[in-house]
């Protein structure tokens, strides 16, 4: 198992850039391919960014593509999630998850950090 803990969330402008980090600690890291969602107000969780085991291999949600840069160290067991040009729309509470390898759902989940953009 793998124990997922957020931090880098904050109050920002609109415009501004911030990263979040996700450290992870538990069974070998490597093993897991890593996401990051997001949930606002009213609305449904959806998918961010997602990272391969060996992070060569990144996907996007369309509405970050080009804004936002995942990245992982596997020697730290840190993921990481850099923004910018953030919107009010950004703003959220974002979650790091886990998928273990061969799963196609993500099974484990930090207890999210609020990231909040003003205009």
């Amino acid at each position: 198992q793998v124990q997922l803990v957020e931090s880098g969330g904050g109050l920002v402008q609109a415009g501004d850039s911030l990263r979040l980090s996700c450290a992870a600690s538990g069974s070998d890291f490597s093993r897991y391919a890593m996401g990051w969602f997001r949930q606002a107000p009213g609305k449904e969780r959806e998918f961010v960014a997602g990272i391969s085991l060996s992070g060569a291999s990144t996907s996007y949600a369309d509405s970050v593509k080009g804004r936002f840069a995942i990245s992982r160290d596997n020697a730290k067991k840190m993921v990481y999630l850099q923004m910018n040009s953030l919107t009010p729309d950004d703003m959220a509470v974002y979650y790091c998850a886990a998928r273990s390898t061969g799963t196609s759902v993500y099974g484990y989940w930090g207890q999210g950090t609020q990231v909040t953009v003003s205009s």
